[in-house]
């Protein structure tokens, strides 16, 4: 498997501004590799009837994967890590690296080997190509609207189940950040929780400094809030990060003044492309948008394959779908 990447990066295209030059770290190799196990058994269990069918075993094929739209790419080496888990005699170089904008038109890697093969891997590697870049896509753009100001995009849980650590590191791609990436690795209080314990006739403050108290020093610890008043008692309990839900802008401004640099402050609930930008400017550390990840649209990237029977020795040109 090939993946050379040149250095260079296009021009901002689309309103969508590179990454930067950050490294946005790797997918765990046990994630990427569960995943794509269960995405090829899931399309082709017992194999690709079409291409056995149709395709003489010999065959070789040379495709592109080519951009439709502008955008940001991730997934690069995740799509020549499918191609090369299908049959390692698929070589695949990238021309691109994840991060890098794009235009239309624009060809991001290029694919040899045997057409069979190609042909098998060809939609799951594109299937999930297409779907971190739109992710990387919609990140970037929020990540510009809040652009001179001191705040992190970050994104949330709302994940498409089993696929979170590469829809988190296509977040990283577009310039944003992660939040806790599971249950297990902080303490964050929400409606809900706070609900059972106010029922139980705790207050905010004694369930906050209860768990403060159990919690090694490690641990990070965040309470979600929805009124002002209920800033300081959470805030002087000792909490790492207080979250600020379905705040105005007008009143995040307040609560960053009663929170006074004790905690970090975060924003959530509502957030827009159209809004993001003022959420940002009242002073919040963090922006949490579950939309990065929910709500992205695939973006269109499509691979175009060349088939070369070699026995017959005549070409056929498939387009992928």
């Amino acid at each position: 498997m090939t993946t050379t990447v040149p250095v260079t990066d296009t021009d901002d295209v689309s309103g969508v501004r590179p990454a930067g030059p950050a490294d946005p770290g790797a997918v765990p190799p046990h994630a990427l590799r569960r995943v794509i196990e269960t995405a090829l058994e899931e399309d082709a269990p017992w194999g690709d009837v079409t291409s056995e069918t149709l395709i003489p075993v010999e065959a070789r094929a040379t495709a592109t994967l080519t951009a439709r739209e502008p955008g940001v790419l991730s997934g690069g080496a995740v799509f020549a890590a499918v191609m090369h888990a299908v049959d390692p005699a698929v070589r695949t170089e990238l021309h691109l690296s994840d991060g890098r904008t794009f235009a239309a038109g624009q060809v991001l890697a290029t694919v040899e080997g045997p057409a069979r093969s190609v042909l098998r891997a060809e939609r799951v590697g594109l299937n999930l190509v297409q779907r971190m870049s739109g992710i990387a896509t919609v990140t970037a753009r929020y990540v510009a609207a809040v652009a001179g100001t001191a705040t992190r995009v970050t994104d949330t849980r709302k994940t498409t189940p089993g696929l979170r650590a590469l829809e988190r590191y296509a977040v990283r791609c577009g310039g944003g950040h992660n939040h806790r990436n599971s249950l297990s690795d902080a303490v964050l209080a929400k409606d809900n929780h706070l609900a059972v314990l106010l029922a139980g006739g705790t207050s905010i403050g004694d369930a906050v400094r209860a768990a403060r108290g159990r919690l090694g020093h490690t641990v990070h610890l965040e309470v979600e809030v929805d009124r002002l008043d209920q800033v300081e008692p959470v805030v002087s309990a000792g909490v790492d990060t207080i979250m600020l839900d379905n705040f105005t802008p007008e009143q995040l401004v307040e609560g960053v003044r009663l929170v006074a640099g004790r905690a970090l402050v975060e924003a959530s609930g509502g957030v827009s492309l159209e809004t993001v930008g003022a959420i940002a400017r009242t002073g919040v550390d963090v922006v949490s948008v579950g939309a990065l990840t929910h709500s992205a649209r695939a973006l269109d990237l499509g691979l175009d394959v060349d088939v070369t029977a070699a026995l017959a020795g005549d070409d056929a040109r498939v387009t992928g779908g």
